[in-house]
């Protein structure tokens, strides 16, 4: 029956939206007529900016401990073997988080000189960060199904997939596409 799922998952999603909320970058302020265009893109693009470290850094992935712990329904043994990996895990994924928010900073700053260099860099490094971060989810998952089972840990890996998702889905949504 797939009710239960459908509704962890409205779940996850009522969460993290209201965690977005709270996240956001601040509207901007009406600009006089006279300011250029471009520095209401460089605006734009630094507010965005800045949501994007938000949601990286606090609110998501604060939220994600919510999520997680009512999704997993764990026993009394499972929430102590899992709550002290999960921790080496954040941190393992802060880390590559930092590497991304580093990556999209750059990305912003060279966005309106961009070259096939640049944007070759930008890429490679994206799809580096990419691996890395699903070799970490590996690591982990194989330390989940020791401790708890693979059935748990599956699910585990499974809600973080769709939290890592979404996180992605509004970060990605925002960027600009090269030019």
């Amino acid at each position: 029956m797939f009710i239960q799922p459908l509704a962890r998952v409205s779940l996850i999603v009522v969460v993290l939206a209201q965690a977005q909320t709270g996240a956001q970058a601040p509207t901007p302020k009406a600009q006089p007529p006279a300011q250029p265009a471009l520095s209401e893109k460089a605006e734009t693009r630094d507010l965005n900016l800045r949501a994007y470290v938000e949601l990286l850094r606090s609110d998501v992935r604060a939220q994600a401990v919510a999520v997680i712990t009512q999704t997993m329904e764990f026993t009394e043994a499972e929430d102590a073997a899992f709550w002290p990996i999960y921790r080496e895990f954040e941190v393992e994924l802060a880390k590559i988080n930092d590497e991304r928010i580093s990556y999209i900073q750059e990305y912003a700053n060279t966005y309106d000189k961009m070259t096939d260099a640049i944007a070759d860099k930008l890429a490679t490094k994206s799809l580096e960060l990419e691996s890395r971060r699903t070799a970490v989810k590996s690591t982990y998952y194989n330390r989940f199904k020791t401790k708890l089972s693979p059935r748990t840990a599956a699910r585990f890996l499974q809600v973080e997939n769709q939290l890592l998702s979404i996180i992605d889905l509004q970060v990605a949504a925002s960027l600009p596409v090269v030019k």
